[in-house]
């Protein structure tokens, strides 16, 4: 009988929930359905295997589905950081003269950006009348959108779980996604407007890296934002 290879275990923070969970690097057979889903160019695909791979990497007590956008953020560089190299090299292109720069960051040094505001900005009044309780939005309700002007108004529904109206207060666990839809779809334009201005205002993970162009010699403060950036 073959060996089995004993993997490392580390230590992260799940940022949007303050929970310590343990990880272990990816392997072979997690990145290579990784890379699949990278070669078939597909958004929700590529989400998908970033999901699973924190399914099998990461021991915690809440599902990956109910992960925060940014949570899958930082758990992925994370990952990538103990399991590739905790340096990624990007090639972005210059402002001046458009030619591929380089620039190296350190993947352990990337953090969540507007954390702290957007915990505060939880609670919207909409009205005298009228306030709501929100929640970040889950990954696995990004991968389940559709495209369009639905997905807005399916995304503001599903962050919604508490509504007081007057002195009555109503849990949207008890109701339908319909009848939360419903009651999303009944709010006049300012009320939607207040809810969307939260939402768009999601943290992101992201560092700010300068660089010189050697081509031109333009000087760049550019600020890398989102998953993507850190592997262009």
């Amino acid at each position: 009988m073959l060996p089995k290879i004993a993997t490392p275990k580390y230590d992260m923070i799940v940022p949007s929930t303050g929970e310590k969970v343990t990880y272990r690097p990816y392997l072979i057979k997690e990145e290579k359905i990784l890379m699949m889903a990278l070669e078939s160019q597909e958004e929700k695909q590529i989400e998908q295997a970033i999901l699973d791979m924190l399914k099998s990497c990461v021991d915690m007590k809440m599902k990956s589905e109910d992960l925060t956008t940014f949570d899958v953020e930082y758990m992925f560089l994370k990952l990538r950081a103990v399991s590739v190299g905790e340096t990624a090299t990007i090639l972005p292109p210059c402002e001046s003269c458009e030619k591929p720069g380089s620039v190296t960051v350190n993947l352990n040094e990337v953090e969540v950006q507007g954390l702290k505001k957007f915990k505060n900005e939880m609670q919207v009044k909409l009205s005298d009348e009228l306030t709501v309780d929100m929640h970040y939005p889950k990954m696995g309700d990004a991968i389940k959108a559709e495209t369009g002007t639905d997905t807005i108004i399916g995304t503001v529904s599903k962050c919604i779980d508490m509504i007081y109206y007057g002195e009555d207060t109503y849990n949207t666990k008890d109701s339908s996604d319909a009848e939360v839809q419903e009651f999303v779809e009944n709010l006049n334009s300012n009320q939607f407007k207040a809810i969307s201005e939260v939402l768009e205002d999601t943290p992101y993970v992201g560092e700010t890296v300068k660089w010189t162009c050697k081509d031109c010699g333009h000087k760049h403060s550019q600020e890398l934002r989102g998953l993507t950036a850190f592997f262009i």
